[in-house]
């Protein structure tokens, strides 16, 4: 499939080029880091404590596990013909639909949503930890920013979200609610509150109208670039903002995801954001968004799913316990940035081997061939 000319006119004039010089580590990182992966899983040994099950510390619960391919688009111009994307190819991809909590909530208690998806049969220099895989992970998110400037403020954050795992689901139900309503003057007055929709404040709406983002940076081959994954097909382009009432319908992201890939196949662009300076687009402030009018998103590949059965038991046996995303599966082109990329390693290591030590049940990077059941 074509770049189209328009894209391309759409690219910055001077997108930054990548050095090693972009980041800028903190002295006392390594135990930030730890003390991130050790809060993360205290939130998996209280569910395990509770449920005799192994779940990730974030993000456990997962509304959809589909498959599909990813088409790389032909007469990408240099600057987007990076990594991954840097000739038109089609590769196997796995996407896992989930929302942020820790511990199995009903759907009623609503928190922003979240997208990993996992390309198969990448070829090129690895990063380290992932030389033996043929994958590529991007784990993306439902706003365009994270939540905390870097790692240091995101642990406060999370060892608040840890106190709170298995504690009162009726209440979290009443407060979810609450935010909600008040998220919702917020944007009558052409705002919004990252903040508000973190805590259970995020509207009800439906999972695949969202559009996803990395929300931190990564490297893009010779370049700095956030990425973007929008839903364009018109069936999926719909739901955009679609109300979805969840009252009642403890599961009911997922059956509305089950339902739709019953119907209809999904279509999303993956689109990338170049860095063009590091004042107005940091690398190390993570809560930043980079303004778009500086450097627009342009498309440089698709995401095509299509009919099928996108959740069963069976494929949350695979999906959920026999595999793990982390942005640090991939390729050394795709090298995550930053404070809180850089802390993500750690956690995100550390949760894997604990589920699969629970659960029993190994968890390894699939290769090209590799079907999902169910």
């Amino acid at each position: 499939m074509p770049a189209t000319d328009s894209a391309t006119a759409s690219l910055p004039a001077k997108p930054l080029r990548y050095t090693a010089s972009v980041e800028a580590p903190q002295a006392d990182e390594a135990e930030t880091a730890e003390a991130l992966a050790e809060t993360m899983l205290s939130i998996s040994r209280t569910t395990y404590k509770d449920g005799g099950h192994a779940l990730r510390s974030v993000h456990a619960k997962s509304h959809g596990l589909l498959v599909g391919r990813l088409e790389v688009l032909d007469g990408l111009p240099p600057v987007l013909a990076q990594g991954l994307f840097a000739r038109p190819a089609d590769y196997p991809v796995l996407l896992r639909l989930s929302t942020t909590p820790g511990d199995l909530l009903p759907d009623s208690v609503s928190t922003p949503r979240g997208m990993a998806v996992k390309v198969l049969g990448v070829t090129g220099a690895r990063l380290p930890g992932s030389e033996e895989a043929t994958t590529q992970d991007f784990v993306l998110a439902n706003g365009p920013a994270f939540t905390a400037p870097d790692a240091k403020s995101f642990l406060g954050n999370l060892k608040l979200l840890a106190a709170t795992t298995d504690k009162a689901e009726g209440l979290k139900k009443a407060v979810s609610a609450t935010l909600r309503g008040a998220e919702r003057v917020v944007e009558a007055f052409g705002g919004e509150s990252p903040t508000l929709k973190s805590m259970g404040g995020h509207p009800e709406t439906h999972i695949l109208g969202e559009r996803f983002f990395s929300q931190a940076p990564l490297r893009y081959g010779d370049y700095v670039a956030k990425l973007s994954v929008v839903p364009v097909s018109p069936e999926l382009a719909a739901l955009t903002g679609a109300p979805l009432d969840l009252n009642g319908a403890p599961d009911g992201l997922r059956e509305a995801v089950v339902d739709f890939f019953q119907r209809h196949g999904g279509v999303w662009e993956l689109r990338v954001q170049l860095c063009t300076d590091l004042d107005s687009m940091p690398v190390e402030d993570a809560s930043v968004v980079w303004p778009e009018d500086r450097s627009p998103y342009v498309t440089v590949a698709r995401i095509v799913v299509p009919v099928q059965n996108a959740w069963s038991a069976e494929r949350a046996q695979a999906g959920d316990d026999r595999l793990s995303f982390s942005p640090w599966h991939g390729l050394a082109a795709h090298q995550p940035l930053g404070s809180v990329m850089r802390a993500r390693r750690l956690s995100y290591e550390r949760s894997a081997a604990y589920r699969a030590e629970r659960n029993g049940c190994p968890i390894a990077e699939p290769q090209r061939g590799y079907r999902m059941p169910g």
